[in-house]
Parts: structure tokens; C-alpha cells; sequence
């Protein structure tokens, strides 16, 4: 019955998967509260364009889609700074441009093959050693600023301009937010697959938000149903042979659905 426990692959997943499970939602919950939803797809396509030129050059996959992401991030928020632009303008240029960049580095790269599959959709085995630990050190920063920021991110994901009256910088904790989304969505791409990190950090928080509670229950709730869609995923994808991202986000979809019955 619990034969899975006896695979190094299957614990190294789980792991990172716990470490996913909490940080996609942390982060999620601010964009959601911000309306910025879009920007974890955004950064999830910078991210495969990442995966396409790792593919090209032979270098790390999570490490190269950081430093795509994270360029991004610093695009992105140097564009909404300068006010010159709609938010979902700059997103939507970004989202676009960084699809084309991907579909032709693939293509200097020969193509797709299972690799490119696991990439974008997630697999079970593709989490090595170097990797988890990569994800438990980023994740734990994650974890970690948010709680020593916490009421500055609320602050300035409610309301920017009370923000900026008590003395808190909006811009400096705007860039922060999107550079902790981008970290969140290199980190998930191993589980979940790129095309769809943005519904893990995204979903959970609006499963949450139909049980119409306050902020802190509400991340609490998100964080819940981000941890049980993980871990259901990861089973049934060890055991049915299924694709691990589109796993997770089913089951992330189902709870969706169930929270939502009066």
C-alpha cells in the first residue's frame, strides 16, 4: 500500500512538493488580493522561454528559468513604475513575446521531445537532488520574508496609498512582490509544469476565498487545499502513470468546485 515511500524519486517530489504547496499560495494570495492574477502566467511563460534556452545550452533547468523570470520581474516593474502603460498591457507584451522567444529556441534546440513533455506539464522524476535543495532554500526565503513582511505586503496590496502615508516604499515592496512571484514559479515549474503555475498559486486562493472568511483564514484555507491537491496529485500520479501537473490542478479544480456548493 505504501510501496511509493520505497522510490527515492517519489520522496524527493513530495518533498519539493510540500515546499510548493506552501509558497504557491503565499505568494498567490497577494496577486489575487492585487488583481495581478495574470502575472503568475506571465512569469510562467518567461519561465518556459527560460526551460527552452536551458535546453539549448545545456545548463541548468531551474537555474536558468530564475534568471529569466527574475529579468522579467525587473522588466515588468520598471514598466508599471513609469506609469506609461496598463498593467495588464505590459503583462500581455511580456506574456506574448517571451511564447514566440520559447518557440523558436525550442526550435534551434531540434525540436520537443520528453524532456520539453515534463517541462511543461511536470513529472514525478524529474526533481533530482540538486534541485530539492535549490527548492528548499528558496522556498524557505519565500517563507521566511513573507512572514517578517507581512503586514507591509497586506498594507500594500489593500491600499497603496495608506501604505505610502505610513512610511512604507510601495515601489520597493511592488518589486519585491513580483520577484518573490518569479522565484515561486521557477521553483513550481518542477512539480507542476510551466503551463500551469499559475493555477496552483492562483486556485487555491479562490477555493479559499468562496468560504468568505477573513485574510489570515483565508491564506490558511489556501494553503490547506494547495498542500491536499499536491499530495492527492502526487499519488495518483505515481500510481495511474498521469502527467503530475495536470494532475494537481484537477484536483485543485475539484475542491474549486465542492468549495463553491451552497
Amino acid at each position: 500500500m505504501f510501496e511509493f515511500l520505497q522510490y527515492a524519486f517519489f520522496i524527493r517530489a513530495a518533498e519539493a512538493g510540500l515546499i510548493i504547496g506552501i509558497i504557491a499560495p503565499l505568494i498567490g494570495i497577494f496577486l489575487v488580493v492585487r488583481r495581478f492574477s495574470l502575472l503568475s502566467d506571465t512569469l510562467s511563460h518567461v519561465t518556459l522561454a527560460g526551460v527552452a534556452l536551458s535546453f539549448l545550452l545545456g545548463t541548468n533547468v531551474i537555474l536558468t528559468a530564475l534568471v529569466a523570470a527574475l529579468a522579467a520581474a525587473f522588466g515588468i516593474e520598471k514598466l508599471r513604475a513609469r506609469k506609461l502603460l496598463f498593467s495588464e498591457s505590459i503583462l500581455a507584451l511580456f506574456l506574448s513575446g517571451s511564447l514566440a522567444i520559447s518557440a523558436v529556441l525550442f526550435g534551434l534546440a531540434k525540436g520537443f521531445n520528453a524532456s520539453v513533455f515534463n517541462a511543461l506539464f511536470g513529472s514525478l522524476v524529474t526533481v533530482t537532488e540538486s534541485d530539492l535543495v535549490t527548492i528548499l532554500i528558496l522556498g524557505l526565503i519565500i517563507i521566511i520574508s513573507v512572514v517578517l513582511f507581512y503586514k507591509e505586503l497586506v498594507m500594500v496590496s489593500f491600499d497603496e496609498q495608506l501604505a505610502e502615508a505610513s512610511g512604507i516604499s510601495v515601489r520597493a515592496f511592488n518589486a519585491f512582490l513580483i520577484i518573490m512571484a518569479a522565484v515561486t514559479v521557477s521553483l513550481t515549474m518542477r512539480i507542476v509544469g510551466v503551463l500551469l503555475v499559475g493555477a496552483l498559486m492562483v486556485i487555491p486562493v479562490l477555493t479559499a476565498m468562496n468560504y468568505r472568511r477573513g485574510f489570515k483564514q483565508t491564506l490558511v484555507i489556501a494553503l490547506v487545499v494547495s498542500l491536499v491537491s499536491v499530495a492527492v496529485g502526487l499519488l495518483i500520479s505515481f500510481y495511474a502513470g498521469l502527467p503530475t501537473g495536470g494532475t494537481i490542478i484537477l484536483i485543485n479544480l475539484g475542491l474549486f468546485i465542492i468549495s463553491m456548493i451552497p
